[in-house]
């Protein structure tokens, strides 16, 4: 090989050999930064792609687990609200009881009737306040100045958008009151002279049939078992008394704790669904998560070894321009 101070092959290939190696040892170094083995396009189009794609289905997933555990609060609240309702409506039974006690005292039924009152404010009062984010599923209406917007409460479940609705229950309890089936159960007999039906849309006390002409949003003043040291007769006779209505009033309060046992059973129900859905939804986002680091996730260890082999080159690589490089001066001593 002749020498010359015109071309230096040698340090032509040194040069394109430094330069291969620090453009490697700059990937690697932006894998170890990142962690990713593909961070972009350029890496693996077809493994960056994938990856994106499944992103967002991890997004779209992480919304759905929201969206899920929102639909668990709201049924939860409901559950407490109703759980508490039928703590108060035995109460309820235990005062509409004792008025069969104390027929012969106006002053005393007007008394049992007012705490009966009470505790139906009560009941109202926590119906409407079993609101979460402007979703009350036993209120019964949207008109009452509290913030209620919906008595229907609809999540989806799915990436695909499948949707699931749990129906206000409000007019379901009318409707029971009333005769009519609710949840599979067996319809309440309503063949009692007394016996109060259902009406939807107002306030609870009024589709469980213990108040009647209720407004949305304010308490009751008044009951339909007693009203000025009488008991009330009911809607299809003139007045009477006694034991049998009586029995026909206690009979009315079961009715409406069997209503809101139902109610209980059916909040049940929503809440292993919403449970299996959310403990489904939190293994697809894992999955999705271990997918994408399978395409892009970089294996640290093998990154650290090739980072020290780059290294090594690039010092031998800048170690052999520099003797590459000293061959023109060598030709100096041929002239000394």
């Amino acid at each position: 090989m002749s020498l010359s101070i015109n071309t230096n092959a040698s340090a032509m290939i040194a040069v394109q050999t430094l330069n291969a190696t620090q453009s490697a040892l700059s990937s690697a170094e932006n894998t170890i930064s990142t962690g990713l083995k593909v961070s972009s396009a350029a890496d693996n189009a077809a493994a960056y792609g994938i990856a994106a794609q499944m992103q967002g289905n991890v997004s779209g997933q992480s919304a759905v687990n929201d969206g899920l555990s929102f639909a668990a609060q709201t049924v939860s609240s409901t559950s407490t609200a109703v759980n508490q309702i039928i703590s108060v409506l035995n109460s309820v039974q235990n005062a509409v009881t004792t008025l069969g006690n104390n027929q012969g005292s106006p002053a005393a039924l007007d008394q049992i009737g007012t705490q009966i009152t009470g505790l139906l404010q009560q009941i109202d009062t926590i119906a409407r306040n079993a609101t979460f984010n402007g979703v009350n599923l036993i209120s019964g209406s949207t008109a009452d100045g509290l913030g209620i917007t919906s008595n229907n409460l609809s999540y989806i479940t799915g990436l695909q958008g499948d949707q699931t609705t749990v129906t206000g229950f409000n007019a379901a309890i009318a409707s029971y009151m009333g005769g009519a089936s609710i949840a599979g159960a067996p319809s309440v007999s309503s063949s009692s002279s007394f016996f109060q039906t259902g009406v939807a849309g107002t306030s609870l006390t009024d589709a469980l049939g213990l108040t009647s002409g209720g407004t949305a949003g304010v308490n009751p003043t008044s009951n339909v078992f007693e009203a000025n040291g009488t008991l009330n007769a009911g809607s299809s006779t003139g007045s009477s008394s006694g034991s049998n209505t009586v029995s026909s009033m206690i009979a009315q309060v079961q009715a409406a704790i069997k209503a809101m046992t139902f109610v209980t059973s059916s909040l049940g129900a929503n809440t292993n669904v919403i449970k299996n859905m959310t403990t489904y939804g939190s293994t697809i986002s894992d999955n999705l998560t271990n997918g994408i680091g399978a395409l892009t996730d970089a294996d640290m260890s093998a990154a650290s070894a090739k980072l020290t082999s780059l290294q090594t080159k690039q010092s031998l690589a800048i170690k052999s321009l520099t003797i590459a490089n000293s061959q023109s001066q060598n030709i100096l001593s041929l002239f000394q």
